[in-house]
């Protein structure tokens, strides 16, 4: 039996739950899903501003060796995000702009990869965020075998193909197909609760008053002194 796969079939979640959970940001959206799926900070925007969603095509690479990326590009659909891991830690840039043109034909929104990108100005002009380990310029080779719409780590997160990514300045964060739906709701209520408390702090409500934090502060021995003894 083959140790390696390219599998063709990933479910997807709804455009609509993927959209709203786009629209509500990585932070919210982590919040409100209680606080699963996030990334580890390795991985970083490398662009400031664009905000992604999408279905999770994954891929396990062998470090230093992009072949899997290239085969991964076929079974993408549009809408997709494309989520390259490595078999042991690498800061290569498996990734530069000739793929990002290949991906963008194909209508994939971004990608996240556990390893480094190179071209960067070149992915900024034309518009391919990207979320990488690393930016370098270490070249890479075609040569290894690896599979693709697998379950893989990104950054200390499992990561199943299908999963709803959703990626933002905040970072990157992974949520199952199956508690997308929930998530908009929680996500929504989240957000409208967060423009109330906006509005009052803009009003000039402190904090501690809002939150009522002013009992704790007493419970966990915090006087209030106009000087030190």
């Amino acid at each position: 039996m083959a140790s390696h796969y390219v599998v063709r079939n990933v479910s997807r979640a709804e455009p609509a739950t993927i959209e709203a959970l786009r629209d509500a940001g990585v932070a919210t959206v982590h919040e409100a899903a209680g606080r699963i799926g996030l990334l580890g900070p390795a991985i970083q925007a490398r662009q400031q501003g664009p905000a992604i969603a999408g279905s999770a095509i994954t891929v396990s690479c062998h470090p230093g060796d992009n072949l899997m990326i290239h085969a991964a590009v076929e079974v993408c659909r549009p809408g997709d995000v494309l989520v390259v891991t490595t078999t042991s830690p690498s800061t290569d840039g498996m990734f530069g702009d000739l793929l990002a043109t290949s991906l963008m034909a194909r209508g994939v929104v971004g990608l996240v990869i556990d390893a480094g990108v190179r071209d960067i100005a070149t992915l900024r002009e034309i518009g391919f965020p990207v979320w990488s380990r690393a930016v370098h310029a270490q070249g890479t080779v075609k040569a290894s075998p690896g599979s693709v719409n697998v379950p893989v780590v990104a950054d200390g997160q499992l990561v199943h193909p299908g999963d709803i990514i959703v990626a933002d300045d905040d970072g990157v964060l992974a949520l199952p197909i199956a508690q997308g739906a929930a998530t908009v709701e929680a996500a929504r209520k989240r957000l409208a609760n967060e423009e109330a408390k906006r509005k009052t702090l803009a009003e000039g409500t402190l904090g501690v008053d809002l939150y009522h934090l002013r009992p704790l502060l007493a419970e966990l021995g915090v006087e209030y002194v106009d000087d030190l003894p």
